[in-house]
């Protein structure tokens, strides 16, 4: 008897030794931006997660118009890229280990991963306003790390559980989804509201689904691209417009005017172009609202006197805050369905090809499967 116990833990002990051994030799692949235009594949060492973080093998991650910017400017605004950092910050995984402190999660669970997270209890953690805070933490922005990669660490409270009919790639899709909720919230969209967005790139797309989920009653998209506004199309877009670079401003306006029959209660501008936020304000209704998503250039020329004089409000947005909860519930409702943004899939060893793919703008998003064992959705 004595020798069965011992035989048993011998056998215990040796399974244990080989699945640390599997975990030694386990690889952390990642993609890093070292400089401007220099995008790499190199391993690094898969992190030790801390008493309130967790470890997440990660299986889906977007690519962003940031990472691209990154990648062909070295630099977005005041952030500049100084030196190696990994990309990704649009992503899902599965836990493998949990801090000495989490409660909430454990080994196994699938979880999608808020970037931003405060580094101090500041006033705007107070207020809730926590994406203000000028020392936040935020995934592939100079200089912290992202998510592109095998293997990473994070707060655990800002990683949300996924509900089972919810998959990774819709998880990974809460990132962009949330832009499009808070773009949504700081716009006052509710039941009835009608909407021009400017722009159908995927944050143009994903402001439509959020909008239409709010009770918008008409959208209007417009963009350059035929495609682009095909998907609009087809995810629900009332009117398509499509744009010609030598177009007024004010000429548009009428155009959409025209086709809602009465001038839109909010404009949602994701395009950054001063062309389109002189035409979000020319179109938005007096005492309606603008909201400025996309990022252009640091000083742009703009019809102010026409906005105050008719009382249209201009607001700002920057990234968000408080929406993986009610994305997460849009998604398991199925009230939203971001699934068909996804046009490309590439795994993690073509990274470059992925990126390249998404620098010449095809198809709506790019995911990249970090999951060398799965990479379904």
């Amino acid at each position: 008897m004595k020798m069965v116990t011992n035989q048993t833990l011998v056998t215990h002990l040796l399974k244990m030794s080989l699945k640390h051994s599997e975990l030694e030799v386990e690889d952390n692949l990642s993609v890093v931006l070292h400089s401007q235009g220099d995008l790499r594949l190199e391993q690094r060492p898969i992190p030790e997660p801390g008493p309130n973080e967790v470890l997440i093998q990660m299986h889906s991650v977007g690519i962003c118009g940031s990472d691209v910017h990154y990648w062909q400017r070295g630099r977005i605004g005041d952030f500049v890229v100084k030196k190696p950092m990994v990309l990704g910050h649009e992503a899902a995984g599965r836990v493998v280990k949990v801090g000495s402190e989490v409660k909430h999660l454990k080994e196994g669970d699938r979880v999608a991963v808020e970037p931003g997270v405060p580094r101090e209890m500041d006033e705007f953690f107070k207020s809730g306003n926590y994406n203000l805070s000028p020392t936040i933490f935020f995934c592939a922005t100079p200089p912290d790390d992202g998510n592109l990669c095998r293997y990473y660490k994070h707060s655990a409270n800002f990683c949300y559980k996924l509900p089972d009919n919810v998959t990774y790639e819709e998880g990974a899709l809460i990132e962009p989804l949330s832009v499009g909720i808070h773009a949504c919230r700081r716009a006052g969209v509710t039941l009835g509201s009608s909407i021009l967005i400017c722009g159908a790139g995927p944050i143009g797309l994903v402001c439509l689904l959020v909008g239409q989920a709010m009770g918008a009653s008409q959208v209007v998209m417009t963009d350059l691209s035929p495609d682009r506004l095909a998907m609009g199309k087809e995810l629900g877009a009332d009117h398509c417009l499509t744009v010609k670079r030598e177009d007024g401003p004010e000429e548009l306006a009428r155009r959409v005017e025209g086709l809602l029959g009465a001038q839109p209660h909010v404009t949602i501008e994701c395009t950054g172009v001063e062309s389109s936020v002189q035409t979000a304000i020319y179109s938005t209704r007096p005492g309606g609202v603008v909201v400025l998503v996309g990022l252009g250039a640091p000083m742009t020329t703009v019809p102010l006197l026409s906005a105050a004089v008719r009382e249209v409000d201009i607001r700002g947005v920057f990234r968000y805050r408080n929406t993986w909860p009610m994305a997460i519930s849009m998604l398991a409702s199925k009230k939203v369905n971001v699934a068909p943004l996804v046009t490309h899939r590439f795994p993690l060893e073509q990274a470059v090809q992925a990126f390249e793919t998404t620098r010449q703008g095809l198809g709506v998003k790019v995911m990249l499967k970090c999951d060398k064992t799965d990479q379904n959705p």
